[in-house]
């Protein structure tokens, strides 16, 4: 136990909902709101008051009877969809939230970052929120003076630094929060999914640096919804559904048992359906996916050199163009095709509002396995309307092309001869 440095005991978090609190501003409103109705405001505050262990439609259970413990130096993730209970968990352990039942010790220091600007006075500049959050962590003057230049450095605001925090935009309150949290010395960093915010190198500059502190004996709790960072990132992840832990282990087994249900979705695809996961910040829709074989059918089983058809019905289209990208995952969350209307020489202007793009792989010379298809949707100027995870499957068989077990993602038998004998 001397290597625990986090220890959840069967921890539960609950929730009344329903409840509307009525604010009176004066001592005279509150009197006469209790002369002209009595009853009700009895009932109100009874109802507040009495908080049995017994369930009912007005209760939730944000968490119930979890147990888990974490080792120093390990970097674990937490996944599940959105209601699970990840971060009810990371304020529990923030002690930003009591818990209702059960304990969570937490043997170290903690550095959290929940949300965007946590712990940041938006009238301060930058500067005096390093000095701040250090001193919340518990740091003194001089250790928050002999990291201060790497803070900087590696928030890249540096010509900010003395600029108020609420005129920086999102992506800089990410920057210089993670830069504080994770340059502090924490025994402990907790990490939500704000780190979603930045763009894509800076992502991968914080993922170096929790990569880092974990290497130095430090631990790191990671939630995210990417599941090919929580890949990369962990050895370790925790499945939460419905307030509970559901499976806890290696990530590559967790992230194929929390993938299972959308893997089923295969051959034909409505995206109108709710998506738990799905970014969709401008007008442009992706409305259903269709895979299809050599004979235009649908179809959910390829063999390694087949062909493969991929058609997608676009909603809001404007005469502007769009543009589109395949993204094809495997089990484990691995990369392993990346196609963009961009390199394909289509034309995309002036099409009309509704549409289907079709994109076709010639062969998909890919192992056995089960593959999933993101899909990405941009604009004229490349930039982000809709981005649906995992909407589709398909599963690609072996049958008798290699007699030899294959390791690589991509199956290529190339040309051969023989030069010299």
């Amino acid at each position: 136990m001397n290597d625990t440095i986090i220890k959840v005991d069967n921890l539960s978090k609950r929730y009344r909902i329903g409840v509307q609190d009525v604010i009176h501003d004066s001592l005279i409103a509150s009197i006469f709101s209790w002369v002209k109705s009595p009853i009700s405001n009895f009932r109100r505050v009874q109802k507040l008051s009495k908080f049995n262990g017994e369930d009912g439609q007005d209760i939730i259970w944000a968490l119930k009877d979890i147990s888990f413990n974490v080792k120093k130096g390990e970097i674990v993730g937490i996944i599940g969809r959105n209601g699970a209970g990840k971060s009810t968990l990371l304020k529990i352990l923030s002690r930003i939230v009591e818990p209702t039942d059960g304990q969570a010790s937490v043997y170290g220091r903690v550095a959290s970052l929940l949300e965007i600007g946590t712990g940041f006075h938006r009238e301060l500049s930058g500067r005096e929120n390093i000095y701040l959050n250090g001193t919340i962590l518990g740091m003194t003057k001089n250790e928050i003076k002999e990291n201060f230049d790497e803070i900087v450095e590696f928030s890249e605001i540096g010509k900010f630094l003395d600029t108020p925090v609420k005129r920086y935009s999102s992506g800089m309150y990410v920057r210089l929060a993670f830069a504080v949290a994770a340059h502090l010395n924490p025994e402990i960093l907790i990490v939500d999914e704000v780190l979603a915010v930045g763009d894509a190198a800076f992502q991968k500059k914080c993922l170096g640096k929790m990569s880092e502190t974990a290497k130095s004996g430090r631990t790191v709790l990671f939630v995210s919804h990417n599941m090919h960072t929580i890949q990369d990132l962990c050895d370790r992840t925790i499945l939460l559904e419905d307030g509970k832990v559901a499976i806890d282990g290696d990530t590559s087994d967790v992230i194929k048992h929390y993938l299972q249900p959308e893997m089923m979705k295969t051959g034909e695809s409505d995206l109108t359906d709710n998506f738990r996961s799905r970014k969709s910040p401008g007008k442009l829709r992706a409305k259903a996916i269709r895979i299809l074989d050599k004979n235009d059918e649908i179809c959910s089983t390829y063999e390694i050199n087949d062909p493969i058809n991929i058609e997608l019905d676009i909603t809001n289209v404007n005469d502007n163009g769009f543009a589109v990208s395949f993204l094809i995952f495997n089990q484990q969350g691995a990369l392993v095709y990346h196609i963009r209307s961009q390199d394909g020489n289509i034309i995309t202007k002036n099409l009309g509002s509704t549409i289907t793009v079709r994109m076709t792989i010639p062969r998909l010379n890919i192992i056995q396995g089960r593959y999933s298809v993101d899909v990405w949707l941009g604009n004229h100027l490349d930039l982000l309307e809709d981005h649906v995870e995992s909407t589709i499957s398909f599963e690609v068989v072996n049958r008798g092309h290699s007699k030899v077990p294959l390791r690589s993602i991509i199956h290529e038998t190339g040309k051969w001869q023989i030069i010299k004998n």
